[in-house]
């Protein structure tokens, strides 16, 4: 089992040192386009090895596509932040140039690799990469929803003063402050519902810093986060290559499901060997569904920008 990692920031690393310690392969590249970068955290993670006792091979390579040959998984990371005074339609432009060069790159060397998609906007550059690599969309995987979950129940635990870990919960949408949707109907603690549990005034909150969660780290520590974003990841990957077929958020093609078409959306999702095997639906509310469409509105403006930009 091989996988690579696209990117060498604090995303990127984390999720490669995620990896490399539940040994879910044998080897694991990481590329970068700075160079040195990607082979210093590589070796930096594995002088680890040692210490935590784990088997993975880390290779970090600058931009040398051909070190990634058979690559079962591969996750993209690569991307620039927004910065002050850019529109959004130059981040999408720059970005997007980005993410398809990456994986036609992965694809040239790798071609029967899944993809798991993390920059950013990660449910339009989940989109561009669906419409311009002619791959099967089981391959394709948006991580954001898998992310946004697990704020969710972070959230929940700290009302319920709980372990997150007895908790179930989904947060479907786009990944955005203003397009996720958390479930609170669905949430369970223990197969209690969370409504019957705390008073509608705190689901909201809950459901409200949720929302934020992501603006919330950025503004405590002035970047993104990266430990549970690379989190996130690597639980995508192990159901992967463990064929766990386990239940996720994640941005995936929409082909009537939700009702919606021709759009990368956060539904939760069964995740095994193949990719993701299913959608499951989760029946929505009519306030919910208008929810979920209203959300759909706000990311297919987004994925117009390729279209007028000619990037698909």
């Amino acid at each position: 089992m091989k996988i690579t990692v696209v990117g060498a920031g604090a995303v990127g690393a984390t999720c490669a040192d995620n990896i490399a310690r539940k040994e879910l392969a044998e080897e694991l590249v990481l590329l970068d386009i700075k160079e040195g970068f990607a082979e210093g955290k590589a070796i930096d993670m594995m002088q680890t090895s040692a210490l935590l006792g784990f088997n993975t091979k880390i290779k970090g390579v600058t931009n040398d596509y051909s070190k990634t040959a058979g690559s079962a998984v591969a996750v993209i990371t690569s991307g620039l932040p927004r910065k002050p005074g850019m529109t959004r339609e130059e981040l999408i432009g720059i970005n997007a140039g980005i993410v398809k060069s990456v994986a036609e790159n992965i694809l040239q060397f790798s071609p029967d690799a899944i993809l798991i998609i993390v920059s950013n906007p990660m449910d339009t550059m989940t989109y561009l990469s669906l419409k311009s690599l002619g791959l099967p969309k089981n391959r394709i995987i948006g991580m954001g929803g898998t992310l946004d979950s697990a704020r969710f129940k972070y959230y929940l635990s700290v009302a319920m003063n709980c372990n997150s870990n007895d908790l179930q919960g989904f947060v479907i949408g786009g990944h955005g402050d203003t397009t996720m949707i958390p479930l609170t109907r669905y949430a369970t603690y223990q197969s209690l519902n969370v409504t019957d549990l705390l008073a509608e005034d705190v689901l909201a909150k809950v459901a409200a810093d949720t929302m934020v969660g992501g603006a919330t780290l950025t503004g405590l520590l002035g970047t993104s986060a990266w430990y549970a974003p690379g989190a996130a990841v690597c639980a995508l990957v192990e159901s992967i290559v463990r064929d766990e077929k386990k239940l996720f958020t994640c941005s995936v093609s929409l082909e009537g499901e939700y009702h919606q078409t021709d759009i990368c959306l956060g539904v939760p999702v069964i995740v095994g060997r193949t990719g993701w095997e299913k959608v499951i639906d989760y029946n929505l509310t009519e306030e919910e569904q208008a929810a979920f469409n209203k959300s759909a509105d706000a990311v297919r403006s987004m994925n117009n920008v390729l279209k007028e930009m000619k990037l698909i």
